[in-house]
């Protein structure tokens, strides 16, 4: 549908000639429908962090030669010679991550030992130097596409700490980082999320001094200016850092939020910087955000499938009951779940992280297949005037929402089936383009004529997801909200997991 602003519909009058009533309700109508609208509250999410929420569930895809050494982390002196994929199997690789349900991939295109995995001109520590196709390879242009040939979105990590590097540590190497990304930024399509940390220094090879470096990781990466170059040439591309700006890290590698998770954070800037900056990130507050905080920063949930980033023979992954509890704890807290997938020295993931991960998808597409809520009737204490109604809450209509008058910040929302009905997992969503509002829920079931509190909390959010110890089985469902402002939801679900 084509939209049109104030200043095209005056155009149009301009050209004919009608009655008065139709011209002032030609103009005043669409303001009289916005009005009727919630006020934003708090913090907002922009366009390019609507679509991350989106996102949901994504792959952070880890090799390097340290893959062959075996070895978690490489000190930069791996020889290119070592790194040589037999064949590279970007098409299981992401076949299999969209099998698992994750919507994305991130490639870890250089970790910290700065072996460059695409033909990179700024340093002969790259894939071009290696045996792998003859020095003709490119995995991040083989990843990217096989990613998008599945209906994967693509995004991209570049470590800023260089372990192999003679120049880390001085401005010329933060001028070959900055080249780095433009050479990301401009080669590969385009890109849901930059991907950054605050690796910031210690012992390395830098060019055969093998010693240890230290920098001041509050100015160094000049962290202001070098995601200027994000926004430039990849302005859609939500920017991960510990401290945002886009999306917070939340604080550990176990893959949850806290059970109380704000979308809003409010980073603290070192001493004498009006910003707060990536490996600054001890802060206490990160698994939870911050409520009522000054930006929109959700928070991401990164945890490898194994125990390590990087596939070593003596690790399991996880299992698919595992990685499910992991999903309600994340994606379930309004967060994200960043799942690392590492595959071997074949170039291909382990057998047993296929099979974990095809049950994962199969689990997730079971559960949430059927909505037991779209059978039932659902009624509101009280509604806002105008197209806010709540049976919207089932309808999956985008940009439809139930909704509150302005002076009600406290109301309840009746679910009733025809029959006895039975779950044991509870969806709730907020309208997040107007901001994270509700401060309380409460979730209660009727038992022969008693009301029965079986979940309560505070943060929704984008999506809430509430596993119950045991099925339930009722015909009413009463789920009262409260709110410092007027109430939104966008989406009741209920589910037999």
């Amino acid at each position: 549908m084509k939209k049109y602003g104030l200043s095209a519909i005056g155009n149009q009058l301009k050209t004919q000639t009608y009655p008065l009533w139709i011209l002032i309700g030609t103009v005043f109508f669409p303001l009289l429908l916005f009005a009727q609208s919630p006020a934003p509250y708090g913090a907002l999410p922009s366009e390019r962090q609507l679509k991350w929420h989106e996102t949901e569930f994504y792959g952070l895809v880890h090799f390097t030669p340290t893959t062959f050494e075996n070895k978690e982390w490489g000190y930069g002196d791996a020889s290119p010679s070592i790194f040589n994929f037999k064949k590279f199997h970007a098409k299981q690789l992401a076949k299999t991550a969209k099998a698992a349900g994750m919507k994305a991939l991130i490639f870890v295109a250089k970790h910290h030992d700065g072996f460059a995995l695409w033909p990179t001109t700024t340093s002969s520590y790259n894939i071009a130097y290696s045996p792998y196709k003859k020095g003709k390879g490119d995995l991040v242009k083989e990843l990217s596409d096989a990613a998008r040939k599945q209906g994967l979105k693509f995004g991209v990590y570049c470590s800023p700490w260089d372990r192999h590097d003679p120049d880390y540590g001085s401005p010329r190497y933060l001028e070959t980082y900055r080249k780095q990304l433009e050479e990301l930024y401009t080669h590969y399509g385009p890109l849901f999320m930059s991907w950054h940390d605050g690796a910031n220094g210690g012992s390395g090879f830098y060019g055969g001094a093998r010693e240890t470096r230290s920098i001041d990781n509050t100015r160094y990466y000049d962290w202001e200016n070098t995601w200027k170059i994000t926004r430039q040439l990849q302005a859609e591309a939500a920017i991960f850092s510990d401290v945002g700006p886009d999306v917070r890290w939340v604080g550990n590698e176990e893959g949850h939020a806290a059970d109380t998770s704000w979308a809003t954070f409010t980073p603290r800037p070192p001493k004498g910087l009006h910003v707060a900056v990536p490996g600054q990130s001890n802060y206490t507050e990160s698994p939870g955000g911050t409520r009522q905080g000054d930006f929109w920063m959700p928070a991401e949930c990164d945890v490898p499938l194994r125990k390590g980033w990087f596939y070593h023979p003596g690790e399991k992954p996880k299992t698919a009951q595992e990685l499910f509890d992991l999903y309600l704890k994340s994606v379930g807290h309004g967060a994200a779940l960043d799942l690392g997938l590492a595959p071997t020295t074949e170039g291909r993931l382990h057998a047993e992280d296929v099979r974990e991960l095809r049950q994962l998808g199969k689990t997730l597409r079971r559960v949430f297949r059927k909505n037991l809520a779209q059978k039932a009737e659902i009624k509101a204490s009280n509604t806002r005037t105008g197209d806010f109604s709540a049976t919207y809450l089932t309808a999956n209509q985008p940009g439809k929402y139930w909704a509150t008058e302005d002076n009600e910040r406290e109301s309840t929302l009746f679910i009733s089936f025809s029959r006895p009905t039975s779950f044991d997992l509870i969806k709730l969503e907020e309208y997040i383009p107007l901001g994270q509002r509700v401060a309380h829920f409460q979730i209660e079931i009727q038992e022969k004529g008693e009301w029965i509190t079986i979940a309560k909390g505070a943060s929704i959010g984008a999506k809430r997801l509430i596993k119950l110890p045991r099925l339930t089985n009722t015909e009413r469902v009463r789920i009262t909200l409260r709110a410092p402002v007027s109430l939104t939801l966008q989406s009741i679900g209920l589910y037999r997991s």
